[in-house]
């Protein structure tokens, strides 16, 4: 019977092939664009429509300026009816120049050439429809489309290129402003939707600019601008509640509306569902202030990391070469009749090596299943299972490309994350967390280090963070040995300078299946934040882990694949608990089975950390001959040390 742990766990298998498949991040790109110029289609002032789309559409380049053109004239058509006609010739004529000015020198040599075009396109084509009296819009109006248009493709250009707080919050004053005109269902905008969100998670110039764009759009009487400013600043209470920061959209709408006296229910669902979404998205990171050197030092990181980004981005591109089965059915077809005696004769040489490319799926092909009559059956059959292990051995070779490239990808991910993430942190102040808990770890082993496969470590980490790690070399001996400092080494090198704990271990997985080393070693990793007493177990192929309080006893995670199998299919194993309440951690090797384990330690409640692990080492050293090592962790308050 399959238990909902193997459902979930097979889920996760298959979310992590898919994120590191090229096609599926080239169809989310495909539909990310389509549906980004069918959205902006929607903005508008005044009830006239904007050129936002068109903005994108020039920002573009390719096959994504053709897909957000494709659904920003769906989107025209759609919303505007026949007074979209106009905007359909604005992608029109924007989407060639798009294609012809992108990426090359004359555009670098010239950044406003492309907004300039756009600009150009929206006034002749207005000029033109006044002439001809399709459309009576206002100077006023008009002088706007004019305006919109090349801020839009600047604005757009400058954000796809890097990083920029200043023009993200620009861009989602954009967003909503279209998003505003869209109504799915009625009482439910995606504009009071993405505005709930963005006054609870973004900045206060995105969240500002968000309820200035409602205003714009004129959906509602009541100030939005108010509402999302009045937001914000709830989270600048001095005691934060969560509750009350994701329903302050909604019950700010509820104060303002009565201040105002406009009674307008409209947006308040979608305040109300933006709020609540919003506080359980990751919030994005804080703005450093570039300074002097620390200024210079960002912008060095910054640009690497964008490089390692694009980098990353190349890769997924990458087009996967197919294997030409016709070209191995011909080969075979061309050495079986080419020694063939009846070659002169034989009227069926060229229908031979035309067969379809299914005759290599069948491994045990006979001449009775051949869909030709050939006099040498046997020597094209001996050919052509040639070919199939000519196959075989190509789909092996592809799909360990395959997983050598996946790790390269990682890793490019990996270090542009991290490269980013400490430009971030160059220009913040510390927040002057100080560490309230300290530390007690113990190791236990039935060898000697210089013996033992089990290679333990304890060091400290960044901003209050503290690390013991076990890394299991498989095995006894010095090959276990020197695989279990290998693996500890490099984890402790990359976490003691702030490397994340799953690109750690990702990078180590990686490392393994590019060595050929799968199964080599097994890595428990706890991860202690001692300003807080919170715990995060890592475990990747290791045995349970066990949580002894003082009146029970607990297991922790279940014995899984070992890192090295796979880059894509396998992924290590998170627990987060905590150690404030003097729980003892307690993390083994594989050498302590597992039910003795358990029993030792629901036996040992209310021990001393030295005799519980004493126990289980007993435990191991009657189970097997294989390294056995007992790691204890506790934190301790000043006052316990007292």
């Amino acid at each position: 019977m399959i238990s909902f742990q193997s459902y979930v766990r097979r889920g996760r298998h298959i979310l992590r092939r898919w994120a590191v498949d090229p096609r599926v991040h080239i169809l989310s790109r495909a539909v990310v664009h389509t549906l980004s110029g069918f959205l902006l289609s929607a903005a508008s002032l005044g009830h006239t429509a904007m050129p936002l789309a068109l903005g994108l559409v020039c920002a573009c380049s390719g096959w994504s300026a053709v897909l957000t053109a494709a659904g920003a004239c769906a989107g025209y058509l759609l919303f505007w009816g026949s007074a979209g006609q106009q905007c359909v010739i604005w992608l029109a004529a924007g989407l060639p120049a798009a294609l012809l000015l992108s990426d090359c020198r004359l555009t670098r040599q010239t950044p406003l050439l492309i907004p300039s075009a756009a600009a150009l396109i929206v006034a002749a084509a207005g000029v033109i429809f006044q002439t001809l009296e399709l459309e009576s819009t206002p100077v006023a109006f008009y002088l706007l489309r004019v305006t919109v248009a090349p801020a839009a493709v600047w604005v757009f250009t400058r954000v796809l290129q890097g990083r920029n707080p200043i023009l993200d919050w620009i861009a989602c004053g954009f967003g909503v402003l279209a998003l505003a005109q869209i109504m799915p269902i009625p009482y439910f905008g995606l504009g009071f939707l993405a505005s709930g969100a963005l006054a609870v998670l973004a900045p206060f110039p995105a969240a500002a600019l968000a309820g200035l764009a409602l205003d714009l759009a004129q959906i509602t009487p009541v100030p939005m601008t108010a509402v999302m400013t009045l937001s914000f600043l709830v989270r600048m209470l001095p005691r934060q509640n969560k509750l009350l920061q994701r329903l302050a959209p909604a019950c700010l709408y509820f104060a303002v509306m009565g201040l105002c006296g406009q009674w307008d229910l409209l947006p308040l669902p979608g305040l109300l569902a933006g709020g609540i979404i919003g506080g359980f998205l990751p919030a994005p990171g804080k703005v450093a202030h570039r300074r002097g050197e620390t200024g210079a030092a960002q912008v060095k990181l910054e640009m690497v990391s964008s490089v390692l980004a694009r980098t990353e981005q190349l890769l997924l591109e990458a087009p996967v070469v197919p294997v030409d089965e016709e070209a191995l059915v011909a080969r075979a077809a061309e050495r079986a009749c080419g020694g063939c005696p009846c070659r002169k004769s034989c009227k069926d040489s060229r229908r031979i090596a035309q067969l379809p490319p299914f005759v290599l799926q069948k491994p045990l092909l006979t001449p009775e299943e051949l869909p030709i009559v050939c006099r040498k059956s046997g020597r094209f059959l001996a050919e052509l299972h040639r070919s199939q292990e000519q196959l075989r051995s190509i789909r092996a070779d592809r799909e360990r490309q395959r997983e050598y490239r996946a790790a390269v990808i990682q890793q490019y991910q990996f270090l542009s994350a991290y490269l980013q993430e400490l430009s971030d942190q160059l220009g913040r102040r510390q927040d002057g967390s100080e560490a309230c808990y300290e530390p007690r770890v113990q190791f236990y082993g039935n060898r000697p280090e210089s013996e033992n496969g089990d290679r333990c470590m304890r060091f400290a980490g960044t901003m209050c963070r503290y690390y013991v790690l076990l890394c299991d070399g498989m095995g006894t001996g010095l090959g276990a040995v020197q695989e279990g400092r290998t693996a500890a080494a490099l984890l402790r090198r990359l976490l003691s300078v702030g490397y994340p704990a799953e690109y750690a271990l990702r990078s180590l997985n990686s490392l393994c299946a590019l060595r050929d080393r799968a199964g080599a070693v097994s890595v428990d990793l706890a991860e202690l934040q001692l300003d807080s007493g919170k715990v995060t177990v890592y475990k990747w192929g290791g045995a349970p882990s066990y949580i002894v309080s003082k009146v029970s006893a607990d297991k922790i995670g279940t014995a899984g694949p070992p890192p090295g199998l796979s880059v894509t299919d396998c992924q290590e194993e998170s627990h987060r608990l905590t150690l404030r309440r003097g729980e003892t951690l307690v993390l083994v090797s594989d050498g302590i089975g597992e039910e003795e384990a358990l029993r030792c330690c629901m036996d040992g409640v209310g021990l001393p950390p030295g005799e519980l692990a004493a126990r289980l080492l007993s435990c191991g050293c009657a189970g097997g001959e294989d390294d056995a090592t007992v790691v204890t962790i506790q934190l301790t308050t000043a006052s316990d040390r007292v």
